[in-house]
């Protein structure tokens, strides 16, 4: 049996469950692979899973950064590397379960990311941006770097700013770096799985059904708790889709109703581009779900592909 296991997959699509029950079966630990479940206090937003939803297996990589930290994949990769070594190592299955499709490929593959110094470039571009507009850093990187100024869509200034600071500090771009890094032997060869339902609108009505129940279950006193913690409504974390929407709504920018909308909408948006980004994989099995198909007739599937897995 492979000691790694990757459950991909659209928001709300039933990762959570299906992790969970393998690895109860196989001896296993799970491993979140989520860009917003990494932030401590934001909790029902996320749908970071429960206490009672854990059912006594442990995770990881939940709740380990401040909302206002600078997080990034590299700085992921090097905190869940050697859990995952650590759970092989004492004969466990790793589990490596989300949604973040990019921390997902990073964490597999092993990637050595581009150095960041600390020499205030960064702080230089960002400066930079604020006064001239980020269209000035692209304008920049387009004569060093165009296939990444032609990839990053200009409301990505975050990493607009890396790439930049990338070729600043090293020389090199980050396009030449991303290639280098893909050349080099995946660190891990896991079984991959990914869930799908067989009719997209099945997928869209639970997206809508979760975000009336994350309203229940005291969303709004969450974002409440946050900001009263000073916690910054234009961070990164604040930004998630879920929060940045009920922040102005309790700010009185919008309603509340038009907000949850919103939400629904944007959630369901976020689902497409994560297919999108998984059926890239040739690797993956996915698991289609029929409609009124139980987690039970899921796992029993992914139970066929591990048994017949020559991993």
């Amino acid at each position: 049996m492979n000691q790694i296991i990757c459950i991909a997959g659209p928001t709300a699509s039933g990762k959570t469950a299906l992790s969970i029950a393998l690895a109860k079966e196989l001896d296993g630990e799970v491993v979140s692979c989520d860009s917003m479940q990494i932030y401590k206090y934001m909790d029902i937003g996320t749908a970071k899973p429960t206490t009672q939803e854990m059912d006594g297996i442990p995770h990881h990589m939940l709740s380990v950064a401040e909302p206002q930290e600078d997080f990034s994949v590299g700085k992921y990769c090097q905190m869940a590397t050697p859990i995952v070594d650590d759970i092989v190592a004492r004969g466990k299955t790793a589990i490596i379960t989300g949604g973040t499709g990019l921390y997902m490929d990073a964490l597999i593959r092993g990637n050595d990311f581009a150095p960041c110094p600390a020499t205030g470039c960064r702080e230089r571009l960002e400066a930079q941006a604020e006064t001239e507009g980020i269209e000035a850093i692209i304008a920049q990187l387009r004569q060093v770097d165009p296939e990444s100024a032609d990839r990053l869509h200009p409301s990505d200034r975050k990493r607009i700013i890396r790439a930049m600071e990338v070729y600043l500090e090293t020389g090199q771009t980050i396009t030449q770096h991303n290639k280098r890094t893909q050349l080099l032997p995946s660190r891990y060869d896991p079984v991959w799985f990914a869930l799908e339902d067989a009719d997209r609108q099945d997928l869209y009505d639970r997206i809508d059904r979760r975000v009336e129940t994350m309203l229940e279950a005291g969303l709004l006193d969450e974002i409440r708790s946050l900001l009263a913690r000073g916690i910054p409504e234009k961070c990164t974390a604040m930004q998630a889709i879920g929060y940045k929407e009920f922040v102005d709504a309790l700010s009185g920018r919008s309603s509340i109703e038009t907000a949850t909308a919103l939400v629904q909408q944007s959630s369901r948006k976020y689902a497409k581009r994560q297919l999108t980004w998984f059926r890239r994989n040739p690797a993956i099995h996915w698991l289609l779900r029929e409609q009124g198909q139980t987690n039970i007739e899921i796992l029993a599937r992914a139970r066929q592909v591990l048994a017949t897995s020559d991993k």
